[in-house]
């Protein structure tokens, strides 16, 4: 297995303890994970906190943050992940690099800009059934769209988990749906 240089973006919660637990859980596996913190320090207990604050800084800011928190290491070849929020920045910026090794997604997707190709990129998707973020009309429109690009994709569906299952600290959290997430995606990486 080849050691994987990760970037892993938060959810709109911000840089909360999961995602430590998370980065650390991917380290442990003999990966080289960095966590940029998009928010600044800033960390919210409600979903609705969170999304108010990251409309206060702007789609455009958020991404402009992650591009330069990536930047000095794209010509590593990253492995681009996240959660919810997070998915949707890595997702962006994954599609954006001609270097990236994969993407990994965990709770969320993003709009595919038109005309975007490339290259065979490995993307693994875990996502809650039902999930009020990411429906399952959505989920398959975007997986069609996904394969239009050229990315090779995988959905993993969790029945009855709530949209953030893998963090412990919040009320969605199923430990068997976040034990397999993790079991999959650490193969996935296993893979690259």
């Amino acid at each position: 297995m080849d050691r994987m240089n990760i970037m892993l973006f938060h959810s709109t919660y911000g840089l909360r303890p999961a995602v430590h637990a998370s980065a650390d859980r991917l380290r442990a596996a003999g990966h080289e994970v960095r966590v940029p913190d998009l928010f600044e320090g800033h960390t919210f207990e409600t979903v609705e906190e969170g999304m108010a604050f990251q409309e206060e800084i702007g789609k455009d800011e958020l991404l402009k943050r992650a591009v330069l928190a990536a930047a000095p290491y794209s010509d590593q070849g990253l492995v681009y992940a996240g959660f919810s929020l997070g998915a949707s920045i890595a997702q962006t910026l994954a599609l954006g690099d001609a270097k990236a090794r994969g993407l990994l997604l965990l709770h969320g997707t993003s709009d595919l800009a038109p005309n975007v190709t490339v290259d065979e990129l490995p993307v693994q998707l875990h996502v809650a059934d039902p999930d009020a973020f990411e429906s399952g009309d959505w989920l398959n429109s975007w997986y069609l769209q996904m394969q239009r690009t050229g990315a090779d994709v995988e959905i993993y569906r969790y029945p009855g988990a709530g949209h953030l299952y893998t963090d412990a600290d919040l009320p969605d959290f199923d430990q068997a749906a976040a034990d397999l997430t993790w079991k999959v995606a650490l193969g996935f990486l296993a893979t690259l």
